[in-house]
């Protein structure tokens, strides 16, 4: 089953959803929070309650992509170029509209790539263009003019795209896109190239095979010393070897299988969702959603490994640990352990995630074994309940960007100066995408867990 008819409402809104209420401007500043200063907004308000009739869909908030100062918001109509230079106040450059739900999108340079999740309907369009009916796939943008993207490359793929994640071939001049599929019988994930310089030219390489009767939803891959994919499907996650490292075999167009990693009670209800790994190589974090995201999986009587994240040893599978949810979310919360990353530090181990309506959480995992929170910013459930919250949350730069599926951008300050001023600063980031590793090093200084986590405005220190 696609993820677009997962994503169906909670039952409860089911008479709500015959009258949509305009959301209204996000109120980040005012959540219940711990050690997250809320800073600038980028409005985009949206809802799965006014979901309009014909071609295009309701244009809620999916994934994030960051280029220098841009942020690319990827939506269910398209995607917004965001000016992030001024923390305090983003300012949108563009909204190109493009029908296809899902909407998640990678970016190199001029090129941006997006994802088209369900075959399209009759009447469908991209930047103004015709898209036939029951098409699906990748969209290829030239963005070199920020105010006005240009359609250049349709990627026609079987079992279109969900999302997808890209990977730099600088020796062969060219961004290659592992696109995953997420649902139907579609074992395994494509492999698209996009030259460099002529990116109408995209094309489907191939297609890898998975263990596991199951599509991959997301991937997460570490280049640097380590070349490691790890594809994020159904109750079996598999993790490949991609290019130089201590294993033999494997490329970026001819992953290697090296090992699978099931959990249990994951896979019923829902499958693995997102996959990452610490900068070092040496830890492969795994999240998984239970209800398709459409459901409360973070109550308090919810089972633990419904509101959990897994750390595994990288190079063998061996688990060891995981991080579940401190701040139980009620029945009228739609939550999961969504999409997150690692900040670039030496010596630290320190995940950033977006959960849907649990918010935006900060965890320290330098020993898996025994994670503990470093701050969070959770709001309060949506009125009238529905599907809503932080579609992703990732570190940037010395700052927290939240999606908010019906809100928009939120920008956020953690408050520890030592993270910020030691944590690197990157030229641009496709969070499922690590383009270098970092060896092992100390950080320099030792930092405590807090001894409780409160509820404050996060002010600085």
């Amino acid at each position: 089953m696609r993820r677009f008819a997962r994503l169906a409402l909670l039952g409860a809104c089911a008479v709500a959803a015959l009258v949509f209420t305009a959301v209204a401007a996000a109120g980040h500043a005012d959540r219940p929070s711990f050690e997250l200063r809320a800073l600038g907004h980028s409005p985009h308000p949206a809802s799965f309650l006014n979901d309009p009739p014909g071609p295009a869909p309701a244009d809620v908030n999916s994934d994030l992509a960051f280029w220098g100062d841009l942020a690319f918001n990827g939506n269910y109509d398209g995607f917004r170029i965001i000016d992030i230079s001024d923390k305090n106040d983003p300012q949108e450059i563009v909204h190109q509209r493009c029908q296809g739900n899902q909407g998640d999108i990678v970016v190199w340079e001029n090129i941006l790539v997006r994802s088209w999740n369900s075959p399209a309907v009759e009447g469908a369009t991209c930047d103004d263009q015709p898209v036939p009916a029951g098409w699906e796939g990748l969209h290829v943008f030239d963005i070199s003019n920020l105010e006005d993207p240009r359609l250049v490359a349709s990627v026609e793929l079987p079992c279109g795209s969900h999302t997808a994640t890209a990977v730099p071939d600088r020796e062969n001049n060219r961004l290659i896109v592992y696109n995953q599929t997420s649902g139907g019988p579609c074992y395994f994930f494509d492999i698209v190239e996009v030259p460099f310089s002529t990116p109408e030219a995209a094309k489907l390489l191939r297609q890898e095979p998975l263990v596991g009767e199951h599509a991959c939803h997301d991937s997460g891959v570490i280049l640097g010393e380590v070349n490691l994919m790890a594809c994020a499907s159904g109750s079996v996650t598999n993790v490949f070897d991609i290019g130089e490292n201590e294993y033999p075999g494997g490329s970026l167009v001819d992953p290697e299988l090296r090992y699978t990693v099931s959990e249990p009670g994951v896979g019923v209800g829902g499958n693995f969702h997102s996959a990452t790994f610490t900068w070092d190589g040496e830890v492969l974090i795994l999240g998984w959603e239970p209800g398709g995201g459409s459901r409360p999986e973070c109550e308090e009587t919810d089972p633990d490994v419904k509101k959990s994240a897994f750390f595994y040893n990288a190079r063998t599978g061996e688990k060891l640990g995981q991080w579940t949810l401190p701040r139980a979310q009620s029945a009228e919360e739609n939550c999961t352990i969504h999409n997150y990353n690692v900040v670039p530090i030496r010596g630290r181990y320190i995940m950033v995630g977006g959960h849907y309506q649990a918010g935006t959480w900060i965890t320290d995992f330098t020993d898996p074994a025994n994670p503990f929170v470093r701050a969070f910013s959770d709001p309060e459930p949506i009125v009238p309940t529905q599907l809503g919250g932080a579609w992703s949350s990732y570190w940037y730069n010395g700052h927290v960007y939240e999606s908010s599926i019906t809100e928009g951008l939120n920008v956020f300050r953690y408050t520890e100066r030592a993270i910020r001023r030691r944590s690197l600063r990157l030229d641009h980031l496709n969070p499922q995408t690590q383009e270098f590793s970092l060896r092992a090093g100390s950080f320099g200084g030792e930092i405590s867990a807090p001894d409780e986590i409160g509820d404050d405005a996060g002010a600085d220190s």
